[in-house]
């Protein structure tokens, strides 16, 4: 072997062992909720969401969709209150979560250890508070989802379980939305802190930040803020699924309207991110949106695309409808 490709063997030796050690995270990984009727949200979730079971315990139910290749990207726990509990990421590699650790002790960040087994199907966790006060959780490992079943499972590799049409049927979890009073403040801790990239903001006629979308992936967005109009704290304003397209977001409206369940907005098409929609609200009382269409991000240099007041109202509906007054002000709890 040659000096250069001894020194090319070493470099990459050495790239391997600081990969260890990177604070990076991958993806949005999952939403433990918190619902005041866990048998009426399960049944919403499953028969008319259509999401699948993966595993269920006295006071819990793990959720997916059909195309989610986690063990499960859901948790509804019976609680006194409904909102959210925990919001999961998946951290890019085993080392990250001890650097995690490092940076938040320089910090003075409270954290605490949740070690693997305690939580279904994952691994050890560390769990932290934002400034606004939202929980969040890092974690390397997860189950897969997995079956034998032969009415479950997909013939097709790349589909952990089949479609079966059954309810709205979404293909994946896809985000999640929190209000908060400083949109500007919690959007630069999660960049500057977490590196979840900063994509695309709102700003009104006195220049106060409205809302931000954020990725660490290439899709428009993992997790939004927007501004709480109450000025009352933190508030878990939605998680989303994902369709395929906009006919099946139409079905699904059709579904909500037959089942009983509020739609507070929609279809609309949101201006910012492209992406149609409908928002409800479960038996719980936790907003959820359904969505489809939206674009993607492959620019490694990306910057944050600014939408001024003479153009925001395009952002929220480029149809020209106006959100109701709840969307703005209405939340369930940070638990």
């Amino acid at each position: 072997m040659s000096i250069s490709n001894n020194v090319i063997v070493e470099e990459h030796a050495l790239l391997k062992e600081l990969e260890k050690y990177t604070t990076s995270i991958a993806h949005l990984g999952h939403v433990e909720m918190g619902v005041t009727d866990l048998e009426k949200s399960v049944w919403f979730f499953t028969k008319v969401m259509g999401l699948a079971v993966s595993a269920q315990e006295e006071d819990r139910v793990y959720l997916r969709a059909w195309q989610d290749f986690d063990h499960h990207t859901l948790v509804l726990q019976q609680a006194d209150v409904s909102g959210v509990q925990q919001i999961g990421w998946r951290v890019s590699n085993k080392g990250a979560l001890k650097a995690f650790e490092k940076q938040f002790k320089d910090m003075g960040i409270e954290h605490n250890w949740v070690e693997a087994g305690k939580k279904k199907a994952q691994g050890d966790t560390l769990q932290f508070r934002s400034p606004s006060g939202l929980p969040a959780e890092l974690y390397w490992e997860k189950e897969k989802f997995i079956t034998d079943d032969p009415n479950v499972a997909s013939k097709l590799p790349s589909h952990p379980s089949k479609y079966t049409g059954k309810g709205v049927s979404p293909r994946r979890f896809d985000h999640v939305n929190i209000m908060v009073n400083d949109v500007a403040k919690e959007q630069e801790w999660w960049t500057d802190l977490l590196g979840i990239h900063h994509r695309y903001y709102v700003q009104n006629e006195e220049d106060v930040r409205l809302g931000s979308w954020l990725s660490r992936t290439n899709v428009a967005h993992e997790i939004a803020l927007m501004r709480n109009a109450n000025q009352d704290g933190a508030l878990f304003h939605h998680l989303a699924y994902y369709l395929d397209s906009p006919d099946e977001l139409i079905r699904a409206a059709n579904l909500m309207a037959e089942n009983g369940i509020k739609i507070e907005w929609g279809p609309g098409k949101h201006g910012t991110s492209g992406a149609q929609f409908i928002y409800v609200i479960e038996p719980s009382g936790n907003r959820v949106e359904i969505w489809t269409g939206g674009f993607l991000i492959f620019s490694p240099d990306w910057e944050p695309i600014g939408w001024n007041p003479e153009v925001g109202p395009l952002g929220l509906d480029l149809w020209g409808s106006k959100a109701p007054e709840s969307y703005f002000t209405y939340g369930t709890k940070l638990l």
